[in-house]
């Protein structure tokens, strides 16, 4: 069962190995989208993940985004930006992010927050959401960061998360990190396994 400790830690390595594997150019292994892309997308959900952790500091209710179209014009304004200015959103986002979370207390921890998706979860779930993207899409950048550069106990929540929402799925067995691949619809070795289709 992971703990707010370990998706806090599983999201400050995420975020590292996002960082220091990021280039402007080129292409992400996601369809359609560059690697500029991916970053303003990454940028933008710091920003967004930021929001609700306001929400659970004030009490007040800040969305995610401020609509449902939002989230694409985040994107957009990235993909208008120079290698430099997208950099710097992408690190005074991420620095950002981490630095509130830092100072919510306890009982904020525990106030409800409602995500992009419309789900009511404790705070203590942000950080997991961040994990996962931070994680995840630094594979995405297709820049020599593998599934196998993650933390096995970060996987294996991963791998509980995905099954959990996508249902029932084939069992296939093999390495951790290539079943994680394959439940998050990225390239995978896996035998046999079935194309789940695109997740996260």
């Amino acid at each position: 069962m992971r703990t707010l400790d370990d998706a806090r830690r599983w999201s400050d390595h995420g975020t590292e190995l996002f960082i220091d594997a990021v280039a402007y150019d080129g292409d992400s292994t996601l369809p359609g989208w560059t690697r500029k892309h991916l970053t303003a997308h990454v940028a933008a959900n710091a920003d967004a993940l930021g929001n609700l952790i306001q929400w659970a500091a004030t009490g007040e209710p800040k969305p995610m985004y401020a609509s449902p179209e939002a989230r694409a014009v985040g994107i957009e304004r990235g993909l208008a930006m120079s290698p430099g200015e997208l950099d710097a959103w992408l690190r005074r986002s991420a620095a950002t992010l981490a630095s509130s979370m830092r100072r919510l207390t306890e009982e904020q921890w525990v106030a409800e927050v409602v995500t992009a998706q419309g789900r009511t979860v404790p705070a203590t779930e942000i950080p997991w959401l961040r994990a996962r993207e931070v994680c995840v899409h630094a594979v995405d950048l297709d820049l020599g960061v593998t599934f196998a550069d993650l933390p096995d106990d970060f996987l294996e929540a991963l791998c509980a998360d995905v099954l959990a929402k996508r249902g029932a799925v084939p069992d296939v067995d093999g390495p951790l990190t290539e079943r994680a691949a394959w439940l998050t619809g990225r390239p995978h070795h896996l035998e046999g396994a079935p194309d789940l289709g695109p997740w996260l």
